[in-house]
């Protein structure tokens, strides 16, 4: 059996690992700030190691309750309430330490802060249960075990780099969950898109699934709200280079606001920054470049222990560094040509 007992935020921990060759039987009380939110919402976000689909699929199958009662996926959770989830499987819940090299910006006995590599996933899951940041820091720092997600956080997407910040006690955790939460952790990263970007601006849109591509996100009116703010900062005849930064962290944000006004990354994709190659040249540095051009450049919130701000700022890495600098070259020497024309 697995217990999740009930914490000041979204936060709990596995017991005891499931036996492989049967199901655990995992127990739970709802933290009082879910007071108010469906069922199925709840579950969502206390095992993000299941799908929804899983999770809805069980409420049918009769194998969860509440309070001893068949549950009911819409049913609305006042807080306190007694759930008991049989899965058809078992959860993945151990994970293993691994000496994966970790950029490490600062540390002290309450946070880590990370500058994270391109190509890096930050939590194991289906199909990257290995070589993840969770199993670096597993390994980094052996009393992140005993915190839910290894005190992680917030994430960053697979493709993009940039600062992330751990937490290393269950009070910091709190805290910067918190902190998240209330909007008062400061985000700010660099963003090269396609099109030219006349002016400062901002997109107030709710992100959320996408109703057919269920691997993306989209503006969708059911989505949760979600804020980004940019500034221009240089112009490449045909691609831009932003400053965006967060109100909100939704999933894929920054990527799908920015496509939703039709600036999409360039390198995304997922997101369709491609351009034409009308200029053979930079056209063709775009469209080769790997992933979505986007960078946590800094990361600024209010220390869990001594309650200071404190703030830290990362360069580009060497990728998207010689990218710019590419594409200024070509940008100086070609002044009148448009370089990175969407198609």
């Amino acid at each position: 059996m697995i217990n999740l007992r009930e914490g000041n935020t979204e936060q709990f921990h596995y017991s005891a690992k499931p036996a492989p060759s049967e199901p655990a039987e995992i127990i739970l009380t709802i933290p009082q700030h879910y007071a108010g939110m469906r069922l199925d919402q709840v579950l969502a976000k206390l095992l993000p190691d299941w799908s929804r689909s899983s999770l809805q699929r069980w409420i049918l199958d009769k194998r969860i309750s509440v309070e001893g009662r068949e549950a009911v996926a819409k049913q609305r959770m006042w807080g306190g309430e007694k759930i008991e989830i049989r899965p058809s499987h078992p959860i993945q819940t151990d994970h293993t330490p691994e000496a994966i090299p970790l950029d490490i910006i600062y540390e002290d006995e309450a946070l880590i802060v990370i500058n994270k590599a391109p190509g890096l996933v930050v939590h194991p899951g289906s199909g990257n249960w290995h070589g993840t940041m969770l199993n670096a820091l597993l390994h980094h720092a052996v009393c992140l075990k005993e915190l839910p997600r290894a005190g992680i956080v917030h994430r960053l997407d697979k493709d993009t780099s940039g600062l992330l910040v751990v937490a290393k006690t269950l009070e910091a955790q709190t805290s910067l969950v918190r902190q998240l939460q209330n909007h008062t952790v400061k985000r700010d990263y660099l963003a090269l898109v396609l099109g030219h970007v006349k002016d400062d601006g901002s997109v107030d849109a709710p992100v959320g699934r996408h109703p057919v591509h269920r691997t993306k996100m989209a503006v969708v009116a059911s989505g949760k709200e979600a804020r980004t703010y940019y500034r221009v900062l240089e112009e490449f005849g045909g691609c831009t280079l932003l400053q965006c930064s967060l109100d909100t962290g939704r999933t894929h944000q920054i990527r799908v606001h920015m496509h939703s006004i039709g600036y999409p990354l360039a390198g995304d994709p997922m997101y369709g920054g491609k351009p034409k190659r009308t200029a053979p040249h930079a056209g063709q540095l775009i469209a080769e470049f790997p992933r979505q051009a986007l960078h946590a450049q800094r990361l600024e919130l209010t220390h869990p222990q001594h309650g200071k701000r404190m703030a830290w700022e990362v360069e580009l890495p060497e990728d998207m560094s010689r990218l710019l600098r590419m594409l200024r070259q070509y940008r100086d020497n070609n002044p009148f040509q448009s370089t990175c024309m969407i198609g």
